[in-house]
C-alpha cells in the first residue's frame, strides 16, 4: 500500500470532507483525541489526525480543491538526508496549493514540509493525484507500507471497522458498529445515539461542537 494505491481509492473531495467531520464528531462523543476538523482564518477548512506518537495528517479544503500531507514517522522517507523533502513527493503539484507547502504548521523548523506522503485534487479533477515517479524502494525489506498513506484508509471504504479498531486499541472501547456507521453517514444526532456510544454524554453537551462541525442534530 502506497500513496498511489490511496489516490486510486480515496473518494471525492466532498465525501472526504463529510467523513472527516463525522470522525471529529465521533471523537467528540467518545472523548477521543485523534480526529479534528476546524475552519482556518482564511476561510479554508482543515481535517486533521494526530496519534501523539508521530503519525499524523492534515487535509486542507479550499475553493481550489483539497491538499493532503501526512507523516509516518517510522518511514525511511521521514527526515530525509540533508533536511530535504523526499524526491518526487511534490512533482506536479498545482500552483494553487504551493502556499500550503510552506505552511508553518505543516513544516519542520527549517521550513521544509514535514511529510512522507502528499496528495491533492483540484475541484474540477476527476481523481486524486500524487507526485510523479516517487521512488519507494528504500523501504525496509519487511515494510509493505513505506510512506504511511494507509493512515487515510479510515476515509475510504471500511471506515466503520477502522474506527471500531481505533476505539478498541486506543481507548479499550467496544462500540456498536451500527451506531458508528450512523455517525459516519451523518445521521442526525440524538440522545439515544450519543448514549449508545458514551453513556456519560448527552445531546446538550455536544450541541456547540455539532454546530462547529456543521453536523446535523435531530429536531
Amino acid at each position: 500500500m502506497t500513496v498511489y494505491d490511496t489516490a486510486a481509492k480515496l473518494p471525492p473531495i466532498d465525501a472526504v470532507g463529510d467523513r472527516s467531520r463525522a470522525l471529529a464528531m465521533l471523537d467528540s462523543i467518545i472523548g477521543g483525541v485523534y480526529y479534528d476538523y476546524s475552519r482556518r482564518r482564511d476561510e479554508s477548512e482543515v481535517a486533521s489526525m494526530r496519534t501523539g506518537s508521530g503519525e499524523e495528517y492534515d487535509i486542507v479544503f479550499t475553493a481550489d480543491g483539497a491538499f493532503i500531507r501526512g507523516v509516518y514517522h517510522d518511514s525511511p522517507m521521514h527526515n530525509h538526508t540533508g533536511g530535504q523533502l523526499w524526491p518526487g513527493l511534490l512533482e506536479g503539484l498545482p500552483q494553487q496549493f504551493a502556499p500550503l507547502v510552506r505552511e508553518p504548521a505543516f513544516c519542520h523548523e527549517d521550513g521544509t514540509l514535514d511529510a512522507t506522503f502528499v496528495l491533492w485534487r483540484r475541484s474540477a479533477d476527476d481523481r486524486w493525484h500524487a507526485g510523479e515517479g516517487i521512488d519507494l524502494s528504500p523501504a525496509d525489506d519487511e515494510e509493505t507500507d513505506p510512506d504511511g498513506a494507509w493512515l487515510l484508509d479510515i476515509l475510504c471504504d471500511g471506515a466503520p471497522e477502522e474506527y471500531l479498531e481505533y476505539a478498541w486499541s486506543v481507548y479499550d472501547l467496544e462500540l456498536d458498529r451500527t451506531v458508528v456507521e450512523q455517525i459516519l453517514t451523518l445521521q442526525p444526532l440524538t440522545d439515544e445515539v450519543i448514549r449508545a456510544l458514551n453513556p456519560r454524554k448527552r445531546l446538550a453537551d455536544l450541541r456547540e461542537r455539532a454546530a462547529e462541525l456543521d453536523y446535523p442534530i435531530a429536531t
